[in-house]
């Protein structure tokens, strides 16, 4: 079928809106008519050229809610008309890692950034074959994806906030829960408060964490910092170690997440500064993949027992977490309308990555007709 939706043809290169054609759904497949779709940083490394991608045109966005319209065979579990978010890492049920309780590194999860065999989705305009970001392509407005992509969700949850815990709700707090395991009374710092840092304070502070300490450069995203339950909010991370000793006796902070929406070494050396003996610097945010080394101190490493976390997905399972912090949305515990600053429509996703990079919103959300 016929359909539109936001693609880059080369790395770097501008977000164009075009006219695309997608295929019906193979078997275990279905099809997803696009409710609401969030702009995250994710998406803005493959178009800047931070991380390179196997086939070009590519059609962005991961973080996506919809309507399944056509169910593919084999799929017994969805059905026409169910709402659901994306998953923007399959997973398999099967391999090493699903059987371990870490569906966020599922085997499937590596195959979605290689150029498909079969692709779903080409340019009507002269039938190029197009790459799906994840294996989703959120920023089309009906898309073909593999059924193990899908996580299914109540019909009474509003699509353009439940979008966010397909990635940056689910990131963040996991960031903080999961990678960073924050305690009753721990002192957390976050550096960076975008859609994935707003949401490690959310972590934090539900995991009982009695600091919580917001960095960003960005007044805005200080005062929202505060909103969502941050006890202390600054432009340096010098300032936030400094309250975190003081609130130590002198030992720093439990845990550092580092959500930056490009991450460096420096960020990352000094997250690892700013632990106490013991302590963990999650990284969860991304940056260029070429880059390499952190300036850490290998004797505080060994001698302080210190720990640097990657934290993918928030080392969330996507078929348990996302359900569940869904529940928590309904309980009133954890905020997800207060994290869209603003709705774009599709033609406007330009405009929605540029309020990014200029600090104006936590998230952007696409709106589909």
């Amino acid at each position: 079928m016929r359909t539109r939706g936001a693609i880059v043809r080369t790395a770097p290169g501008p977000y164009e809106v075009v006219d695309l054609e997608v295929s019906d759904p193979a078997e275990g497949e279905v099809q997803v008519r696009l409710a609401a779709a969030g702009l995250c940083h994710s998406d803005d490394h493959i178009a800047v050229g931070d991380s390179p991608v196997a086939i070009y045109p590519f059609a962005l966005g991961h973080e996506g809610a919809g309507v399944v319209t056509k169910v593919g065979r084999g799929v017994s579990d969805l059905a026409e008309g169910d709402h659901v978010i994306f998953s923007f890492l399959p997973a398999c049920g099967r391999c090493r890692w699903c059987a371990s309780g870490m569906q966020n590194l599922c085997d499937e999860g590596g195959k979605v950034w290689m150029a498909p065999e079969v692709p779903r989705i080409h340019l009507a305009d002269g039938g190029a074959p197009v790459g799906q970001m994840c294996g989703v392509s959120a920023f089309v407005e009906t898309t073909t994806v593999d059924a193990r992509s899908v996580v299914k969700i109540g019909d009474d949850l509003p699509l353009d906030k439940a979008c966010l815990v397909g990635c940056g709700v689910a990131t963040g707090w996991g960031a903080a829960v999961n990678s960073g395991a924050v305690r009753p009374g721990h002192i957390v710092i976050v550096m960076g408060i975008g859609g994935i840092g707003i949401n490690a304070v959310q972590g934090a502070v539900h995991a009982g964490a009695t600091t919580v300490i917001a960095v960003d450069p960005v007044e805005f995203k200080r005062d929202e910092a505060k909103r969502f339950g941050a006890t202390h909010a600054y432009a340096t991370m010098a300032e936030a170690a400094e309250i975190a000793r003081q609130h130590s006796n002198g030992q720093g902070a439990d845990s550092v997440i580092v959500t930056v929406g490009v991450v460096k070494g420096e960020h990352v050396g000094e997250a690892f500064s700013a632990i106490r003996k013991g302590g963990t610097a999650v990284v969860t945010g991304l940056g260029n993949n070429a880059d390499i080394g952190a300036p850490i101190s290998l004797t505080e490493l060994t001698l302080y027992q210190k720990r640097i976390q990657g934290s993918l997905f928030g080392q969330c399972n996507p078929t348990a977490d996302i359900p569940a912090l869904l529940d928590l949305y309904r309980a009133g515990v954890l905020k997800l309308d207060e994290i869209v600053t603003r709705t774009y429509a599709l033609d406007e996703i330009g405009q929605g990555y540029e309020d990014m990079h200029a600090g104006r919103n936590l998230r952007g959300v696409v709106l589909f007709d």
